[in-house]
């Protein structure tokens, strides 16, 4: 199975997803009044909300309030999927649309990784290659698709597969943290650097997949026509 039928089927797999989990939902909020852009806002603010909690060590928070950082991930998470949803349901896909959230999302990965270096869940150094790692992946794609060649489903570790790993991590933070400290009287704390490894050495698979099938993709378009 070549790369675009790959991706074609991942894509056809999320699409199915989405009809199950998101269609009713997106209604919902359309008869509401939500907009697309709106959304790109609110998934914005759940990003913010996410990292200034990180930032103050959230994911060892009390048992009773724990929950809080993975609520807002969700949510951040729930709205990158809603706003596009909601302009393809109510025809108002826009290129002004596409690119606010576009930025926006760059935006809300840059402070989400921020807030882990500042709660020291990272240092600086991983930080900054996590987030230099996030945006190549989101720039390959961009210049890529300036090249006319389509990079939807192409690689790994996309956003919505990048929030749902976070999201799985951060939980599974919190209760390995908050068993172990309750079991043996310390908290187990390699669960995180051990996630962070995996993390990183995902993005780099993902921009060497998104590398050789843009290369091979170029090599085409650049191939003289033998008819």
């Amino acid at each position: 199975m070549s790369k675009i039928e790959q991706a074609t089927n991942k894509r056809s797999n999320q699409r199915r997803i989405l009809e199950i989990f998101v269609e009713l939902p997106a209604k919902a909020l359309v008869k509401w009044g939500f907009t697309p852009n709106i959304l790109s806002f609110c998934g914005f603010f759940c990003s913010i909300a996410v990292a200034i909690l990180l930032s103050l060590g959230g994911l060892h928070f009390p048992f009773p309030i724990a929950w809080i950082v993975p609520f807002f991930m969700f949510w951040a998470g729930a709205f990158d999927v809603f706003d596009g949803e909601i302009a393809r349901m109510t025809n108002k896909i826009s290129i002004s649309g596409a690119f606010l959230d576009s930025n926006l999302d760059r935006l809300s990965d840059a402070v989400i990784v921020l807030g882990l270096i500042i709660g020291g869940y990272f240092n600086y150094i991983i930080g900054y290659t996590i987030l230099f790692l996030i945006i190549m992946i989101s720039y390959i794609r961009s210049r890529a698709e300036n090249e006319g060649i389509e990079m939807k489903g192409i690689g790994f570790m996309e956003r919505a597969e990048r929030l749902i790993i976070l999201w799985f991590a951060f939980i599974a933070e919190f209760w390995i943290y908050f068993v172990s400290n309750l079991v043996y009287g310390a908290p187990f704390e390699l669960f995180f650097p051990i996630f962070t490894i995996i993390f990183t050495g995902l993005l780099i698979l993902t921009i060497a997949q998104r590398l050789i099938f843009s290369f091979k993709e170029i090599s085409k378009i650049e191939a003289p026509d033998k008819k």
